[in-house]
C-alpha cells in the first residue's frame, strides 16, 4: 500500500492571517506556523482570533514539531495558546525565536518552552519528515520557506515571501536551492497568494530606502516615521538615513523599543553609535536634527501616532513644519482609521506622506512575475495556493494554470479541507475541524455567536433595562424603573419613559391573576412589551434586560 501524506490547513486559506498548516503521515504530524488574526468590526470586544487546534491535539502523541517561517504575528501569535495545551518543540530562525520568546514570556510559558534554532539549509528530522529551511526575503528579517521530504515526495512551502535580488542585509533568496529542488522533483508547491492581483515584480527594499533618503535630505524640520515594529530592514534604513543627515532618533511604542533591542542584540540591526537617544534628549535638539520612529502605521487607537494626531501624546506635539512619513501598506479594513489620523495630522500643520501620495513603502509579498518565477524554479507536480482570502487563492490558481500547470493538478482549498497525497495521486478530502477560536482577555473559545450578536446589538441599538419588584402574591410593589444606554437619554425623554412604563404595566395586568408567580414568565412579558413599544415607535430593536425582584 502506498504511503499517504495529508496537508490540512487550519487557517490562512480563506483569510489574511491565522496561518497554520498541518502535514500528516501515519502517526506523525507537524505544523507549519501557528498564527493569529486580528478582529474586524464584526467581532466587537475580541482581542484576537486563533485557529482551532482540535485535530492537532487529538494527534498529540504524534505531534512532532511546529516549524515557523518568520516572526510576524499572523504566523507566530497563536503559539502561546497551543503550547499551553501541548509543549511541542518549536523550530525557527534566531530572530523568529527571539520574537516568539518575548510572546511566551508575556504568557509565562518561556521557561517550559522547547525552542530550537535553525538556519537556512540546515536539516531537521521530525518523525518521518525531513525539513530544510530555505532563505527567502520578506518584510521581516530571517524569513524562510520550507522543503519537507515526506513519504509521498517533497513539499515546498514558500512562507510569506518576495524575490528581492538586492535585500538590505545581503541575504538574497536562495534561487539555486529552489531550482535544485525543482530538478530533483517537487510534489507540491504551496505558495503565498497575498499579492497575486499585482502585476510585475515587487520592488526592492533598497528602492524605498533611496526614496526616503531624498525626503530626509530636503526636510527642514522634525521627521516622524511610522512603520511596523517588526520591519527591521525599514528601521535600519531610517537609522542609517538619520546618521547620514546628522539627526538623532527616539523610539516610540513598546513593541518598537523591544524589537529594536532584540534585533540589535542578535546582529540583525546595525545601530550607528549615539544615534538612538531618549525622547527627552531628542526634544532638546533643534527640530532639523530630530527623527521619531513610531508605531501606529495603521492608525490603531492609543498607538503613538494616533495619540500624536489627536494632540494627546504626553511628550510629542505635532507642529507646522513636521514631516510625517507613514511607511507601511494600509491593511484592508484600516482605511478609515488611518484616514482619520492623516486628516488630523494635516490639521496640525504637518506634511504627511503615505502610500496614496508618495513612494514610501514596498510590499513584502511576491507579485505576479515573482510568483511565476517560483513556479518555474520548483516545477511542481501539484500546486496549492495559500495565504490569502478566497479571491487571492482563486487568482493564484488561475495564474498557475496560465503558466502551464494543468487545472486538474491545481487544488483550490480552504481551511478544514485537506490534500491527500500518495506517490501516484492527489485528491481533496474534507471534514477537518478548522473553526475560528475567539480570544477575549483570559477567555479562549468561550465567546460564541450569541454573545457576539448581543455585543453587536448593544453597539448598534443600545440597551433598555427595566426593573420591577413583586411581593409574594405577584403584585407589583415597586417600579417599573427604566434605564437606557445607547438608546435614548432618559432625562431628556421623561414623557417617553412614562409611556413605556404604562405599556409594561398594561402587559403585566393581562396576566392570569390566578396563575402562580413565575419570574421567568414575567421577564418574558416585560421584554415582549418593551420590544413591541420600541419597534412600533422607533423601528429599533435594543437589547431589553428585565430585572425582576421578589420582596
Amino acid at each position: 500500500m502506498e504511503p499517504v501524506v495529508r496537508l490540512i490547513p487550519l487557517g490562512g486559506l480563506g483569510e489574511i492571517g491565522l496561518n497554520m498548516m498541518l502535514v500528516e503521515s501515519g502517526d506523525d504530524l507537524i505544523a507549519i506556523d501557528c498564527g493569529l488574526m486580528f478582529p474586524d468590526d464584526e467581532l466587537p470586544g475580541i482581542d484576537h482570533v486563533i485557529p482551532d487546534f482540535t485535530y492537532a491535539l487529538e494527534r498529540r502523541t504524534g505531534f512532532r514539531a511546529v516549524v515557523l517561517t518568520h516572526g510576524h504575528e499572523d504566523h507566530i501569535g497563536a503559539l502561546p495558546y497551543l503550547l499551553r495545551e501541548l509543549p511541542v518543540p518549536v523550530y525557527g530562525t534566531p530572530l523568529t525565536l527571539a520574537l516568539v520568546a518575548e510572546r511566551l514570556r508575556e504568557h509565562g510559558l518561556l521557561e517550559t518552552a522547547d525552542l530550537r534554532s535553525m538556519r537556512p539549509r540546515d536539516r531537521i528530522q521530525a518523525g518521518v519528515f525531513g525539513i530544510e529551511p530555505i532563505r527567502v526575503t520578506h518584510s521581516i528579517a530571517d524569513g524562510i520557506g520550507l522543503a519537507i521530504d515526506t513519504p509521498a515526495g517533497t513539499i515546498v512551502h514558500t512562507g510569506d515571501f518576495k524575490l528581492d535580488p538586492s535585500p538590505l542585509d545581503g541575504e538574497a533568496p536562495d534561487y539555486r536551492r529552489f531550482a535544485e529542488l525543482g530538478e530533483r522533483g517537487v510534489t507540491v508547491l504551496c505558495s503565498d497568494s497575498t499579492n497575486v492581483d499585482r502585476p510585475g515584480h515587487t520592488r526592492s527594499e533598497v528602492e524605498v530606502g533611496q526614496a526616503l533618503g531624498g525626503r530626509f535630505d530636503v526636510a527642514t524640520g522634525r521627521i516622524i516615521v511610522a512603520t511596523f515594529a517588526s520591519h527591521i530592514h525599514r528601521i535600519q534604513q531610517v537609522l542609517t538615513l538619520a546618521a547620514r543627515t546628522d539627526r538623532r532618533v527616539a523610539l516610540l511604542g513598546m513593541s518598537m523599543q523591544k524589537n529594536v533591542t532584540i534585533a540589535a542584540d542578535l546582529g540583525y540591526l546595525q545601530v550607528p553609535p549615539s544615534i538612538v537617544v531618549p525622547l527627552e534628549e531628542l526634544a532638546s535638539l533643534p527640530a532639523r536634527q530630530q527623527v521619531i520612529l513610531s508605531t501606529g502605521s495603521q492608525g490603531e487607537p492609543h498607538s503613538a501616532l494616533a495619540l500624536m494626531a489627536a494632540g494627546e501624546h504626553k511628550y510629542v506635539k505635532v507642529e507646522r513644519g513636521d514631516l510625517v512619513i507613514i511607511s507601511a501598506r494600509v491593511i484592508p479594513g484600516h482605511e478609515r482609521t488611518i484616514g482619520r489620523v492623516v486628516n488630523a495630522l494635516y490639521r496640525l500643520g504637518a506634511e504627511v506622506l503615505y502610500e496614496d501620495n508618495a513612494f514610501v513603502h514596498v510590499s513584502g509579498h511576491a507579485s505576479q512575475d515573482d510568483l511565476k518565477l517560483m513556479m518555474s524554479l520548483t516545477r511542481p507536480r501539484y500546486f496549492v495556493p495559500v495565504h490569502g482570502e478566497y479571491r487571492h487563492l482563486l487568482g493564484h490558481a488561475r495564474l498557475a494554470e496560465s503558466v502551464g500547470i494543468a487545472p486538474e493538478r491545481v487544488f483550490l482549498m480552504e481551511d478544514g479541507m485537506g490534500l491527500e497525497l500518495s506517490t501516484s495521486d492527489a485528491r481533496v478530502v474534507g471534514g477537518f475541524p478548522a473553526g475560528r477560536v475567539l480570544v477575549d482577555g483570559k477567555s479562549v473559545g468561550d465567546i460564541g455567536a450569541v454573545v457576539l450578536r448581543d455585543r453587536q446589538l448593544l453597539a448598534e441599538e443600545g440597551l433598555v433595562a427595566v426593573s420591577l419588584a413583586f411581593d409574594k402574591s405577584g403584585v407589583v410593589v415597586a417600579g417599573p424603573e427604566i434605564a437606557s444606554r445607547g438608546f435614548v437619554y432618559v432625562k431628556e425623554n421623561e414623557l417617553l419613559m412614562e409611556e413605556l412604563k404604562k405599556a409594561v404595566l398594561a402587559a403585566l395586568a393581562e396576566r392570569d391573576s390566578d396563575a402562580p408567580f413565575d419570574r421567568e414568565l414575567v421577564g418574558a412579558t416585560v421584554r415582549s412589551a418593551v420590544r413591541h413599544f420600541v419597534n412600533q415607535r422607533f423601528r429599533r430593536k435594543p437589547v431589553v434586560l428585565p430585572i425582576v425582584l421578589e420582596v
